[in-house]
């Protein structure tokens, strides 16, 4: 068999499963043969590895009962980088780029990005949101929390893959309970699907996120009410918190961040949507940032 060949088998086992088949084939194909992707055409005509056709077949296979292309393979892109998964973390959405891209506006804004920024992920998972910061902010330095043992040690592992582990710690935790330092930034995503909702969700996001990470309680704000309460102790004077939140709560969140004291805009996501709510606190004007 043709490396094509293989690919469209792979596109047909997973059907209509799928209403991206063809592209989960490609990619599932690309993966087991060490490419990218985009280079797969240049290798249809090829002949196909004996186990090529097994392997892609048994993925395939499991992307046909719902599970994710990124479970499967064990890695998700996110913000230009590569991020091991593991049963204990979400998949990285690229809908939370649009935290990180906020942040970056921010730190240009107020100071540059060779500052020696501090940075708190709350709810850290792979430690995407903050190595994706790390990494942009190369004299930066982070702590990652998780409630997760699993998400903890695999986030400390994606730290070392990309090269910041030296600038990176993580910790179990309970939001900032036992965090004694001030930060520039906090970041975080916490979980904000209400509970009657997670039944309803696709089977990629039900069957195959951790619930730890999706339920946000029965309104969806348990997270949300738990990092705006002790948020004034954990950020710097000049910081400012970056909260990603759930279609339509923006409003909720605005009125909660003002009872809090914080002054709350939103930043969309490509869709439209309010994602990020960016909180400074009332009594601080905008142009006193991270060590700005």
């Amino acid at each position: 068999m043709t490396v094509a060949a293989v690919r469209r088998a792979a596109a047909r086992r997973i059907g209509s499963a799928s209403p991206t088949a063809a592209l989960d084939a490609r990619i599932i194909v690309a993966h087991l043969l060490g490419c990218v992707p985009e280079q797969l055409p240049l290798r249809d005509e090829e002949e196909a590895p004996a186990s090529l056709a097994l392997e892609a077949e048994t993925f395939a296979a499991r992307r046909a009962k719902g599970e994710p292309v990124a479970r499967i393979l064990g890695e998700k892109e996110f913000h230009g980088l590569t991020f091991d998964l593991s049963p204990d973390t979400l998949i990285p959405r690229p809908d939370t780029e649009t935290l990180v891209d906020a942040a970056l506006v921010v730190v240009d804004a107020d100071t540059d990005r060779d500052a020696p920024v501090t940075i708190l992920d709350l709810g850290t998972g792979s430690g995407a949101i903050l190595i994706a910061l790390l990494t942009e902010l190369p004299n930066a330095r982070g702590a990652g929390i998780d409630a997760s043992v699993g998400a903890v040690k695999t986030a400390a592992e994606n730290a070392a893959r990309h090269g910041v582990a030296d600038r990176a710690r993580f910790a179990v935790g309970d939001w900032t309970k036992g965090v004694r330092e001030r930060f520039d930034l906090v970041v975080a995503n916490p979980p904000y699907v209400e509970t009657s909702a997670i039944p309803a969700l696709p089977v990629e996001v039900r069957e195959h996120d951790p619930h730890l990470a999706l339920d946000g309680g029965a309104d969806g704000m348990d997270g949300i009410h738990a990092i705006l309460a002790d948020l004034d102790r954990a950020l710097a004077a000049g910081g400012v918190a970056f909260v990603e939140i759930g279609a339509g709560q923006a409003a909720i969140v605005g009125g909660l961040a003002e009872a809090h004291g914080f002054r709350c805009t939103f930043c969309r996501d490509l869709a439209g949507i309010d994602r990020v709510a960016v909180l400074r606190r009332q009594t601080e004007t905008d142009d006193n940032g991270p060590h700005g």
